[in-house]
């Protein structure tokens, strides 16, 4: 059976991207078949996973039902870790999909078939930091929600507004199947006072939603985006593949993913 992952986070630079396509990663080396959906006009996730912003070959038709998702699907330097890149005119999605019929519901139908074919144990979706149009459609059509939230001052600042979100969208009959699945703490320094005070309240608010993987903040984490490879291929060694290996697992048992 399929499940449908939504990794989001309205705030930019929280280790969203990278925990996408790490996690995926992850996941599909444990031997997991597993889809990530870069649904950011900015393709970050895609560029990180070495692959070029192809013209015609994101979800933009396909949420325009011009094409199906499943010819989108590009395969990844991953084994099992399969691809439905972004490009620059998904930007243009946010308003026209505002204007049609059943606004919410394009990601949920689109998505159908390949959640119905079964291929894929995981599909993972990588939302753009806002709270936007994509966004709401990643959510309708996810089992749960994933957020990434950087262990810093403030961190809790937004974390209300999209749990919120959840609640409006179950409210507004958008979806009656997601759940807010975890949250996962990210650019952990375990020596800073602040790190560890954040984690603690997180975990006073929403003890069974903080995962016990802490992704640390690491430089090479940082870099091999720029060198297209996951960290697993960067650097496996390194505490982020560590780390990311140690998340993968700890999800598989959350989801029940095996």
């Amino acid at each position: 059976m399929t499940k449908v992952f939504a990794i989001a986070n309205q705030k930019g630079g929280v280790g969203k991207t990278t925990t996408a396509v790490n996690l995926a990663a992850g996941l599909a080396r444990l031997g997991l078949p597993t889809l990530l959906i870069d649904l950011d006009a900015q393709a970050n996730a895609t560029s990180a996973l070495g692959l070029e912003k192809t013209e015609g070959r994101s979800m933009y038709r396909v949420l325009h039902g011009e094409a199906k998702a499943a010819d989108m699907v590009v395969a990844t330097s991953t084994e099992k870790l399969d691809l439905i890149p972004s490009e620059l005119d998904l930007a243009a999605v946010e308003s026209e999909l505002a204007q049609a019929e059943n606004y919410l519901g394009r990601m949920r139908e689109a998505l159908a078939p390949l959640v119905a074919a079964g291929k894929y144990k995981a599909i993972l979706i990588d939302c753009p930091p806002a709270l936007g149009m994509l966004s709401m459609n990643a959510l309708g059509a996810s089992d749960h929600l994933l957020v990434t939230l950087q262990t810093e001052y403030l961190a809790m600042e937004g974390l209300g507004q999209i749990l919120g979100v959840v609640d409006q969208l179950q409210a507004a009959g958008a979806t009656d199947k997601l759940t807010v699945g975890g949250i996962v703490m990210t650019m952990y320094d375990v020596r800073t006072k602040l790190s560890r005070q954040v984690v603690e309240e997180v975990k006073t608010h929403f003890p069974a939603l903080v995962m016990e993987t802490m992704i640390p903040r690491t430089i090479r984490l940082s870099e091999c985006p720029s060198h297209g490879q996951t960290i697993f291929q960067y650097d496996v060694h390194s505490p982020g593949a560590v780390a990311y290996e140690a998340l993968a697992k700890e999800f598989v048992a959350r989801f029940g993913l095996k």
